[in-house]
């Protein structure tokens, strides 16, 4: 029972630990962006984060990122706009929704996280769509070229693949 008990508290420390680290990360990606002059973003650095929580903690932990760092950006820097933020956190949240939902019938992370990442970008791409149309947002409806998300998405799914073949593996094992 005192095992269990640690146990608990240690996932739960480690969980606020990794929302510490995401939010402070989150904060200082516009300021790295106008020191190294690289638009970080480009790189999807809210995703990042949300790859990390998916791997690392706990299903309900992904969706709290996922909700909560684009709007926390936008509290802190004003960037992106608001409605973007909003745009942001529910492809971020259908990433997560998709790659659990996915992972339950195919059985293969990599694929899993490929199409939940592709699945939650052209919803984005959707909803932006029609913000552009009402003019509720302003500027180009893609503004990372499609060739770099394609590789972060590739790395994220490779990412995703290696941590839970490494948790099988290690469950395996201690069989």
């Amino acid at each position: 029972m005192i095992t269990s008990a640690l146990s608990l508290g240690s996932i739960k420390t480690r969980t606020v630990v990794f929302d510490l680290f995401a939010l402070v990360a989150i904060y200082f990606i516009p300021a790295l962006s106008h020191m190294l002059a690289v638009p970080v973003y480009m790189i999807e650095p809210m995703r990042i984060m949300l790859i990390l929580a998916i791997a690392h903690t706990s299903k309900r932990n992904a969706y709290l990122l996922a909700i909560t760092l684009p709007l926390f950006s936008y509290l802190v820097s004003a960037h992106p706009v608001f409605l973007k933020s909003l745009l942001i956190s529910i492809e971020l949240a259908v990433n997560v929704w998709l790659f659990y939902a996915l992972i339950n019938s195919i059985r293969n992370h990599f694929a899993a996280m490929a199409i939940a990442v592709v699945g939650s970008k052209l919803f984005y791409y959707l909803l932006k769509f029609s913000f552009l149309s009402l003019a509720m947002i302003q500027g180009s409806l893609i503004s990372t070229p499609i060739y770099l998300q394609l590789i972060t998405t590739t790395i994220f799914s490779g990412y995703i693949f290696l941590v839970f073949r490494n948790r099988q593996n290690s469950k395996n094992s201690g069989e």
